[in-house]
């Protein structure tokens, strides 16, 4: 029986690797089997790949560069964990995947879906999420700051603009998809983010 493959999306600093870790295990008091993972990784080569992309300054990769480096670790991710674990009747929670893509090098970056989308169709093919659930937080990228102290990776430490472009993008791509990608207010308790968030994938339950 096949399983669920969800991911979970959004700016920076909106909690999306806290409210992943409580969502798996709301699924898992269901009697579901769920895998956590992460992109850029969840693969020995996508966390090759991470090292990469997000160590160095910001001139070290242009758009296009990132568009087919995040390309080249989503395909290593899917052959190598995701695939096998839906087709197994596991359910996969990512914290991002091909959406992060089309929101920073695709709306952000300037590279437009299409591209993006051409670029990621070669390596993963239709495998994308039954369900993403974008975080929206208006405090998120000053969470971030804090988080990573003043230093954050090559992605993150962009400026309020680009980060400004990203959540335009996010909200774009929920519109145009909306069975697919649904919007989250991420503001309030982790508790009650957690529950939106289930209340979001119910009838995939």
């Amino acid at each position: 029986m096949r399983g669920k493959f969800i991911s979970l999306e959004g700016g920076e600093g909106v909690g999306k690797s806290t409210q992943l870790r409580a969502l798996a295990a709301a699924l898992r008091t269901r009697g579901l089997d769920v895998v956590e993972t992460r992109e850029p990784g969840g693969s020995a080569g996508g966390e090759a790949i991470r090292e990469l992309l997000l160590g160095g300054d910001d001139e070290r990769w242009s758009a296009p560069a990132e568009a087919l480096l995040f390309a080249a670790a989503r395909t290593d991710h899917v052959d190598k964990l995701i695939r096998p674990a839906v087709l197994s009747g596991q359910w996969v929670l990512s914290d991002r995947f091909i959406d992060s893509s089309l929101a920073y090098q695709g709306g952000a970056g300037g590279l437009g879906g299409d591209a993006v989308r051409a670029v990621n169709a070669f390596g993963v093919g239709e495998w994308f999420p039954d369900r993403t659930l974008v975080l929206l937080q208006p405090q998120g990228a000053d969470r971030a700051l804090a988080r990573d102290e003043g230093v954050s990776d090559r992605i993150g430490g962009r400026p309020a603009s680009y980060h400004h472009a990203v959540d335009q993008a996010f909200r774009k791509i929920a519109a145009a998809e909306p069975e697919r990608v649904r919007l989250v207010d991420a503001s309030g308790t982790p508790g009650e983010v957690t529950r939106r968030l289930l209340a979001a994938i119910e009838d995939l339950l």
